[in-house]
């Protein structure tokens, strides 16, 4: 029991750690990015990361809008029913 209160510090210390980690992979993940690759970049860059993925993420709701379609096309909640 002492050997698990001995360790604490060291949990606690890896779980702050860890928390910008799991922020961009988490964010990246909202974004529709990959989890794994932003935790791990994280690793490396911790804050720098976070900052990137906002920028990336002002981006990509730029191009979200999309391509203007065709006349004849529909968009998919303008079809028809049967």
């Amino acid at each position: 029991m002492i050997f698990i209160f001995a360790a604490m510090p060291e949990i606690i210390l890896l779980c702050v750690m860890l928390i910008p980690q799991i922020v961009a992979g988490v964010y990246a993940k909202s974004m529709g990015k990959n989890f794994w690759f932003w935790f791990f970049i994280s690793f490396l860059i911790p804050i720098i990361s976070l900052i990137v993925l906002l920028f990336l993420d002002k981006d990509e709701k730029e191009k979200r809008q999309g391509y203007q379609l065709a006349d004849h096309v529909k968009k998919p909640e303008e079809k028809e029913l049967p």
